[in-house]
């Protein structure tokens, strides 16, 4: 699969997760969460390669699906994703709660979406 299906598989089930959540159909977001979970694993597993295609994200259109990109490249592209992150953190709901929870966890340390690799 491309890097560029594997990014419109990621923006394509962030959104659709989102919009289940908000009908409050946890099970069909789950199921969505599941398969962008899969596509931003096969990117990362493609190194800085797949980082990169990742990172034309950062400036899509809708806010979830910058800050989920944001949160998955935090270590690779700490000022970009940051700066996303902090943007969609001074608003309320629950992609700006998300956007405060992976800045909060970054500064904790406790981040672990994209770890370094030995």
């Amino acid at each position: 699969m491309k890097l560029q299906d594997l990014v419109e598989q990621f923006a394509e089930n962030v959104v659709a997760q989102n919009e289940a959540i908000f009908r409050g159909d946890a099970r069909t977001g789950n199921k969505h969460a599941r398969k962008y979970g899969a596509a931003v694993d096969k990117l990362l597993a493609h190194g800085n390669a797949g980082r990169d295609a990742l990172c034309v994200l950062l400036k899509h259109e809708r806010m979830d699906v910058r800050v989920m990109a944001a949160a998955h490249l935090l270590r690779y592209r700490t000022a970009e994703a940051k700066a996303v992150l902090e943007e969609a953190a001074k608003g309320q709901g629950l992609v700006p709660f998300g956007a405060q929870q992976a800045l909060k966890r970054w500064e904790e340390g406790n981040w672990e979406l994209d770890p370094e690799q030995p």
